[in-house]
This record gives C-alpha cells, sequence and structure tokens, in this order.
C-alpha cells in the first residue's frame, strides 16, 4: 500500500499555527477529572463522545480489542453493556481484567484505563435495558453476537418475528443473555497533546492503603 494515503508528520509551521494547550491540572480525583474531560468532549465531539476502545485477552493470551460505549462512571468505575455470550464477555470471563482507551480527536486527549471487570447487578442491566429504544431492544434479543451469521436476511427474519410479538412495547423483557460489566480502575492515564510530541502525561495509581497517586510521565 502506498505511503502516500498516510497523514504526512506536522511541520514546524503546522505545530507553530496550533499552539500549545493548556496542561493537566494536579488534580486528585481522577474520576472527577475524566468526568470533565468526558463533558468537554461530549460538547466537541461530533459524535459518540463515550465510544472507548475494549482490550480483553482470549484463551491463548493474545489480546482482542473493540469499540464499545461507556454507559456510567463513578467511583466503582466504568461500566458498559453487551451480549453474554459475546467474544468480550466469554473473554472475561475466563480473564476478569481490562484495559479501557477513550481518544477525543476534538480535544486532542486521550484516556487510559486498566482494572479488574465484575459483572453488574441484574436491577442495572434491567434498568438499562429498559432505557433502549424497543427496536434496540429486539436486536439484543433477535442477536446470536459474535457468532457465525449465515445470511443478513435470517438476522432480519428473527427481527421481524420478535417485532411481531413486541412492537413497541414498552415492557420488552431484557433477555437473560444480556448484561454489563464494570471495569474497576487501578491505573487511570490522562493524555493532552502539545505541540512537537512533547505531550502532558499524569498517570493516577491506587495506592496499597486506598486512595490514589499520581506521577508525571515523559510523553
Amino acid at each position: 500500500m502506498s505511503s502516500s494515503v498516510i497523514p504526512p508528520t506536522p511541520s514546524a509551521l503546522d505545530y507553530a499555527a496550533e499552539g500549545d494547550r493548556p496542561l493537566i491540572p494536579a488534580a486528585e480525583d481522577p474520576i472527577a477529572l475524566f468526568a470533565a474531560w468526558m463533558a468537554q468532549a461530549r460538547a466537541t465531539e461530533p459524535n459518540d463522545s463515550n465510544a472507548m476502545s475494549l482490550a480483553t485477552v482470549d484463551a491463548d493470551g493474545r489480546p482482542d480489542v473493540r469499540i464499545v460505549l461507556l454507559k456510567g462512571v463513578d467511583e466503582a468505575g466504568f461500566t458498559f453493556f453487551t451480549n453474554l455470550e459475546s467474544t468480550k464477555a466469554v473473554q472475561l470471563a475466563a480473564s476478569p481484567v481490562a484495559a479501557l482507551a477513550f481518544h477525543w480527536k476534538s480535544q486532542r486527549r486521550q484516556v487510559r484505563v486498566r482494572g479488574s471487570v465484575t459483572r453488574v447487578t441484574d436491577a442495572e442491566a434491567d434498568a438499562y435495558f429498559a432505557s433502549r429504544a424497543a427496536q434496540s431492544r429486539i436486536s439484543a434479543i433477535a442477536s446470536d453476537q459474535s457468532r457465525p451469521l449465515a445470511d443478513r436476511a435470517v438476522f432480519e427474519q428473527r427481527i421481524a418475528e420478535i417485532s411481531a410479538i413486541y412492537g413497541d412495547d414498552k415492557d420488552i423483557p431484557r433477555p437473560p443473555h444480556w448484561g454489563g460489566f464494570r471495569l474497576a480502575p487501578l491505573e487511570i492515564e490522562f493524555w493532552q497533546d502539545q505541540s512537537f510530541r512533547m505531550h502532558d502525561r499524569l498517570r493516577f495509581y491506587r495506592k496499597d492503603a486506598g486512595g490514589w497517586a499520581t506521577v508525571r510521565l515523559y510523553p
């Protein structure tokens, strides 16, 4: 493949035109800092400011990554939902550790998170499932996520059949194969783009006695 499809490295003039951006503040609470960055990204990103890369490992220790949507964050961790029979859910059941990465191009920022993963409660899964549009709930019921699909028409036929049963019913039940996970962070790293690749990085990590410690990192 020709390298011409890859954007060129910025020139000195390109960097000068952009200027520097504010450094990451010396915060004490990474969740509060994350919430502030997410609010800014939500105001400026063209879509899916809550999109994040989720990295897991398979039975052979090989990494696997995909984009999922963050659906909750608090002191307990970062929450997302999925088919519990999907590849990622099977991998998390076998190796309940994961990493997340957010990239907000409009803000020139990244956040990376690593930690352990647990299932959310049925009540949490029920509440979020009920908040989804009817057709999204029907799609979740119909999908054998991550498994082979002989033809798209098979999936569409299954959706049509389930839609005939429920229609726009507000009480479409959560199927037993659908739920959520929460990643409890052990490390959270904030990254802010700066001119000439002199980026700013601030890593939070859990102290043995509880709470958070921080360290600045070279770019």
